[in-house]
Formats: structure tokens, C-alpha cells, sequence
């Protein structure tokens, strides 16, 4: 038996998220599918993260087991990309150790939120329009309290199925590009909605209606109801996973 990781891409507009769900199509259930057929035997695959519905991702990585022996991973991958939809699209594949997971092995996760002021005809799918310009000092002086906190109940979805709400927020930053504005934020893992409720809250900050000392206490409170409106997912990308070198195999 031998494990390999996947380094994938997906526009994630006609997909109900990655994980396989009962009442639409997945972008892990396409993958399983298209291994399943180029090895001839059923392949489950485990991704490092679970995007929602509408959700991108410029680097996801998964990871399945094969007892086909050695594969040839540059043919396998140029396999994969001719029968996978056009929105999916595999980077690689790598063999790693036996043990190696790809959600739990992962000691970092980067997402970006794109927004725009601009009205796009091309881009409309991939960023969300806001009307006015957002004090985006504002809400970078409240992204930065991020870094005082660990629990992040208040920006999780209900009823979740994981142990704990702490993450560790390593970065996040906005910056502004001509009409658009990014959101960047690194952490060690995140909670099911996350990055969208914080957006939306920072959003609320840049329209004048949210402080410092009001993000703390949103924070504090420890309740999803506290914080603002999520943002919509289709300008959301998982952009980066990353891993210690100890787990792929030279």
C-alpha cells in the first residue's frame, strides 16, 4: 500500500463544496470518480479542508491509497486532467509516507477574499461587489485583533461536528488594487465559515459601524449571532496548504 497526495485546483461555481454531499455534486466525488476509473478499483480521497458550496481553490491537496504497486504519477496526472471537468484541474501527485494526512498534516492554510467597487462583466463571479469605498485602515486595525484571540466561536457556522474553536491566526491583512480590495489570512486551520463571517464583520468596520473595541467584543461573546452577515463564497480561494517536508518521500 501506498499513499499519495494531490495538488489540485477548482473553480468551485457548479459544485456544492468539496465534500461529498447527498444532494449535489462535489468536487471530491469528481475526483473519487475519475481515480476510480484510470485504477479500476473504488479510491476514496481525504482533502485538507472542506470548502462550502461556490467556493474556489487555486491549491487544495488530498490524499489516497493505491496498491497498484509504483504508479506512473506524470502519466496518471495527464490521465486525470483529460477526463476531469474543465473547472478541476490536477497540478501533481506525489508519494508520501504511509501515515501522512492531508488535513491533519497541514500546518497552515492561506485564503484570500476578493472584493471589488467596480462593476465587472467578466470577473463578476470571482469578487463581490461592494457599493463605496470601505475605510480599509479600519478594518485592518480590526483584522489585527484577530491576533489577540484563539476561540473563534463567534465566526464558526452552528452546529459543527469539531472539538474545539481555537485557530491560530498567523496573518491577515487587507490590501487595495486599483478598484479591488484583498483579504489575506493564514491560519493553522480554520472553522466552517470562518473566513467569510470575519470578512463580512470587517466589512462593517469599513463602512464606519464596527470599532477595535467592537470586534473584541464580538470576539468575546462567543456567539455567531454577534458578528456580521457572511459574505457570499464565490470570491473566496483557498490559495495555499502547507507541510512539513518530513512527510514526502525524496
Amino acid at each position: 500500500m501506498k499513499r499519495y497526495f494531490i495538488y489540485l485546483a477548482y473553480n468551485g461555481a457548479n459544485y456544492c463544496g468539496w465534500q461529498v454531499q447527498p444532494n449535489g455534486i462535489s468536487v471530491q466525488e469528481t475526483i473519487e470518480k475519475a481515480l476510480a476509473t484510470l485504477l479500476r478499483t473504488p479510491t476514496p480521497i481525504v482533502g485538507a479542508g472542506r470548502t462550502d458550496a461556490g467556493v474556489h481553490a487555486r491549491m487544495m491537496t488530498a490524499h489516497f491509497d493505491s496498491e497498484a504497486g509504483s504508479l506512473d504519477l506524470p502519466l496518471l496526472t495527464k490521465k486525470l486532467n483529460s477526463i476531469l471537468p474543465k473547472d478541476i484541474t490536477v497540478y501533481k501527485i506525489v508519494e508520501v509516507k504511509t501515515d501522512a494526512h492531508a488535513r491533519f498534516d497541514a500546518i497552515s492554510r492561506l485564503y484570500r477574499y476578493y472584493i471589488t467597487t467596480e462593476k465587472d462583466p467578466f470577473l463578476h463571479q470571482l469578487k463581490y461587489k461592494v457599493h463605496g469605498e470601505p475605510d480599509m485602515d479600519r478594518m485592518n486595525e480590526c483584522a489585527n485583533v484577530l491576533f489577540e484571540y484563539e476561540d473563534f466561536t463567534s465566526f464558526s457556522k452552528l452546529h459543527t461536528d469539531v472539538k474545539t474553536n481555537n485557530c491560530t491566526i498567523m496573518f491577515a491583512q487587507w490590501v487595495k488594487e486599483g478598484n479591488n480590495y484583498i483579504f489575506t489570512i493564514k491560519a493553522n486551520r480554520f472553522l466552517r465559515n470562518m473566513v467569510r463571517s470575519i470578512v463580512g464583520t470587517l466589512l462593517e468596520a469599513g463602512r464606519g459601524k464596527i470599532a477595535p473595541d467592537d470586534f473584541r467584543t464580538i470576539i468575546e461573546a462567543k456567539d455567531r449571532g454577534a458578528a456580521g452577515t457572511s459574505v457570499p463564497g464565490h470570491a473566496l480561494f483557498l490559495e495555499e496548504i502547507e507541510y512539513n517536508n518530513e512527510i514526502f518521500i525524496q
